[in-house]
């Protein structure tokens, strides 16, 4: 399925050999050899990977068992070219593509499901202990996958999902891991940053692009095709888990490549996007770039857009002062493929702050339905 703009293989979790149905080894052997890592050759010819960040992804779905909920919902971002799967945080595009799974495969009571209209499929996402919501439009009681919904990054329209992600920081997590709504961030052999460390959607920081060298409309050439870029940053990756408590040394960094996010911010600047499309300046609140499994992601992935829309509702975080200073219910923001509107609700209560619920639109789609191959000793 593609939900917003990642590409996964979805499972049922009871259609996976009996073995893989449980946390370990096999399953995550498995979920290597569907996608075909790891791959020396970066190419994922011989499996079902696409062989970037945004589409080597595997999602597990089942029936849940919690009140409220419909489905549980497992991500696990694939490594290219090493034998591991990072089980660390969410995808927030696929998420949009949980409810359409869950209702075209009997996860949801069919009593809940409109003839016409739209289905409220209520998600416990496994990794982050967290609730989304899918709003997915149904048709004739069937899922509804056409419409005029553009998404910057997807080729072509389809259907809006809106998505909420609830409470993206619980009660007893931290907003900023460190208490801090901006930090200094000493990376050795780098340089010393100013930063912000958030949690919200996924564990990001985030840093001026004029202290990287950027002036915040780069296209993924820039980044990518720099090998000596793409190693500062995992280097200032490494340091900022660290300090955000995520790892105990930065070399246990290489084992956890899905967090944190790291993300680059400046002041809205026009410029043309990958497609081709213009991004002015006036449209848009500031400019955000982020990579991905150490290489700078095509559009933006959701959990890094819950949280931008996180830091930009909370004053004094970098983001939020990129954008011009003021807390911001809503933010539009510039991306490598166009733009995108999120929006947050934040309040602070006795010194701390929380974010209760952060929306965006999404679509999905279904690619293709069968059976994948698998050598019998692959797992």
């Amino acid at each position: 399925m593609r939900g917003g703009t990642s590409k996964g293989i979805f499972f049922k979790l009871d259609d996976l050999p009996e073995p893989a149905q449980v946390p370990g080894e096999a399953r995550d052997k498995l979920l290597l050899r569907v996608i075909g890592s790891p791959d020396p050759y970066g190419k994922h010819t011989d499996g079902m990977g696409g062989a970037t960040s945004s589409t080597s992804k595997t999602v597990i779905l089942s029936r849940s068992a919690r009140p409220d909920h419909d489905v549980d919902y497992l991500f696990g971002q694939v490594s290219i070219d090493a034998p591991f799967v990072d089980w660390s945080g969410n995808c927030g595009n696929l998420s949009a593509a949980v409810g359409a799974f869950a209702i075209s495969h009997g996860l949801v009571d069919p009593a809940r499901i409109p003839d016409n209209g739209v289905c409220a499929v209520r998600v416990w996402q496994q990794n982050t202990a967290k609730t989304i919501v899918n709003h997915v439009p149904i048709t004739n009681g069937q899922v509804q996958e056409t419409g005029a919904f553009e998404l910057d990054g997807v080729a072509f329209p389809a259907a809006e999902v809106p998505v909420e992600f609830v409470r993206p920081i619980a009660d007893g997590e931290a907003v900023f891991p460190t208490g801090n709504r901006m930090d200094a961030l000493d990376v050795p052999g780098v340089g010393r940053f100013e930063v912000t460390m958030i949690n919200a959607g996924i564990p990001t920081v985030f840093l001026r692009a004029e202290d990287l060298g950027y002036d915040g409309t780069e296209l993924q050439p820039a980044v990518n095709d720099d090998p000596a870029a793409l190693a500062r940053f995992e280097t200032l990756r490494a340091h900022a888990a660290v300090r955000m408590g995520l790892i105990g040394q930065v070399t246990e960094a290489a084992a956890r490549q899905h967090t944190p996010k790291v993300a680059f911010c400046a002041p809205p600047q026009g410029y043309t996007a990958a497609s081709g499309k213009t991004v002015k300046a006036a449209d848009i609140h500031l400019n955000v770039r982020a990579l991905s499994m150490g290489k700078l992601h095509h559009a933006m992935m959701g959990t890094a857009a819950v949280a931008i829309a996180g830091a930009a509702a909370i004053p004094g975080t970098l983001v939020s002062r990129t954008a011009g200073g003021a807390a911001r219910e809503t933010v539009t923001f510039g991306h490598p493929s166009g733009t995108l509107k999120v929006g947050a609700a934040a309040a602070e209560h006795d010194g701390h702050w929380r974010i209760d619920k952060v929306t965006m639109s999404r679509s999905a789609r279904v690619l293709m339905e069968g059976w994948v191959r698998l050598p019998g000793d692959a797992f």
